[in-house]
Order: C-alpha cells, then structure tokens, then sequence
C-alpha cells in the first residue's frame, strides 16, 4: 500500500508496471482494486496508477474535499507530488467526469483520456444517484445502511454479469465510504455540466459505454461524440455500468489499442516536430 500526502489529506494509491504513465480513476462508491485486472494486463508497456478519491476506498476521510473540481485539484496534486509531468486518464463513472474536467482546467496534465460509462451532464444519473444527490434522502439511507446494500443486492443482475463479486465490492466500498463523501460527491456529479467546454479539449479520447448501464445513461456516449466530435465512442452491447467486469478481453484490448495509437501518434509528433526546433536554434546560433 502506498499512500501520498496532499494539501487536504492522504490519498492511497496502487502502481504497477512499467512504461508511460496511465493513472487510474473509480467511480462513485467504487475503490482502486476495480482496475486491477487492467493493471495486470498493462503490466508490459504501462506503468499505472490506481487512486482512491479522498472519501472512499483507504485514503483519507477527515477532510471536505469530495467535489469533482477537489478531486481534479486531488489528481493534479498527485500528478505533482510524483513528478508525473503528464499521462494518460482512464475513468470509470464519476473518474472519466474527472478526468475531462482536468484535461479542461489542466489541459498540459493530460495526453489522452479514456471515459468508461461517464456522466457528462449530471441528467444522465440514474434514479438511485439522483437520490442519493439529495441531502435528506441521503442522510436517511446512510442511517439506514442495511436498506442500501439490499437495493444493491436487489439490483445486482442488472448492473453486472458477475452480481455476487459486484455485490461484495459494492459491501466492502460502502464500508470505506463516509456519509460526507456518499452524498457530496454524487450531489457535484448531479449539477457537473462539461458540454459547454468539451470541443476545446484538444487530446485523443474515447469512450466505452454499456448498452445495459443502469447507473448512467448509455445515451451519455452520445452526447459526448455531439460535443466533442473527435472523441471514438464504443458500446458495449453486452455490458452494464462495468465494461472491465462484463466483458473484460474486449475491454482491455479496446483500451490497450487506443492508448498504443496515441502513443504512436506522439511519436511523430515529436519527430516531426525536432527538425523544426532544430531549424530554430541554427537561426539562433546564426
């Protein structure tokens, strides 16, 4: 385990391989393991980074910073902390809402960014979040947190195709969550609005989007092709809200595969870019 102090807190993280950076992001009561079969198939050409946002999984609780806007400063701090100058974003839900907002507010942080079943307009919650974004609805369900994990289990077979391993992930983040983190991060979610600064974002991006989401509306990958018209959007007619748990082969090489263009593209960018610098400094030295 290793843990990174910020400005606000401890953020817990996860690093594994070797390569270009690739950092990691979860979703609402979610926590950094869910990326870890991916970490394991990057291992060769990656190095990734899997982040607990302050709030949930082992980072730090007895703080107030459970906004989007706090957890991309959260990003940018650990990007800091580490002397990672920039990389490639991979978020799941609330993580790819995230990641967009700091290619946004931090765009020279970001090379690529890969959002998986991300709300771009906080209408593309479903109705459970949407609850949860209400203080005394959530106030009541978190004093109650029996009737939660019987929704979960409840709603289990439709959110992922493996309901009892979802179920026990599901268990054991809610016991990391805090009552603060529960509501006020899917409450920022709720009123989160990227559309108006998508098509400024200049960096590769794709989006993975389950046919069978009930947590956010597929309809969101729609929206983000219309706002950012670079972006490659991919369903997943077999997924749910979980893509890496529903159809992880698929979901790995769709991943791999776009990261290895960018990385190419960088590339020749780069040495398209030397004899022009070149050029430059014999005019200079001149």
């Amino acid at each position: 385990m290793s843990l990174l102090v910020t400005d606000q807190g401890e953020v817990h993280f996860e690093a594994h391989g070797r390569g270009r950076p690739v950092i990691l992001l979860h979703g609402w009561l979610e926590s950094w393991d869910h990326w870890l079969g991916l970490m394991e198939a990057f291992a060769g050409g990656y190095k990734t980074y899997a982040l607990d946002f302050w709030g949930f999984g082992e980072s730090g609780k007895h703080v107030s910073a459970f906004t989007v806007p706090d957890y991309v400063g959260m990003v940018d701090q650990f990007m800091e902390r580490l002397g990672i100058e920039s990389a490639a974003l991979v978020g799941h839900s609330m993580g790819g809402t995230v990641s967009l907002s700091l290619a946004l507010d931090r765009p020279s942080r970001v090379d690529s960014i890969v959002v998986v079943g991300s709300p771009i307009a906080g209408d593309g919650l479903a109705l459970i979040p949407r609850l949860a974004a209400s203080r005394p609805l959530a106030g009541l369900a978190w004093a109650t947190p029996g009737s939660i994990l019987l929704i979960a289990r409840l709603m289990a077979p439709l959110l992922a195709q493996d309901r009892d391993g979802w179920y026990h992930m599901f268990e054991r983040d809610l016991g990391w969550a805090t009552s603060e983190s529960f509501h006020r991060s899917v409450a920022s979610l709720r009123v989160t609005d990227l559309r108006p600064g998508l098509g400024t974002i200049r960096v590769p991006t794709l989006g993975v989007y389950g046919r069978r989401d009930r947590i956010v509306s597929p309809r969101q990958g729609d929206m983000l092709k219309r706002h950012l018209s670079t972006a490659d959007v991919r369903f997943f007619e077999r997924s749910g809200h979980f893509p890496m748990l529903d159809e992880p082969k698929r979901f790995y090489e769709t991943v791999r595969s776009f990261l290895t263009r960018c990385a190419g593209e960088s590339r020749r960018a780069d040495e398209d870019r030397r004899p022009y610098e070149a050029g430059r400094k014999d005019q200079v030295n001149a």
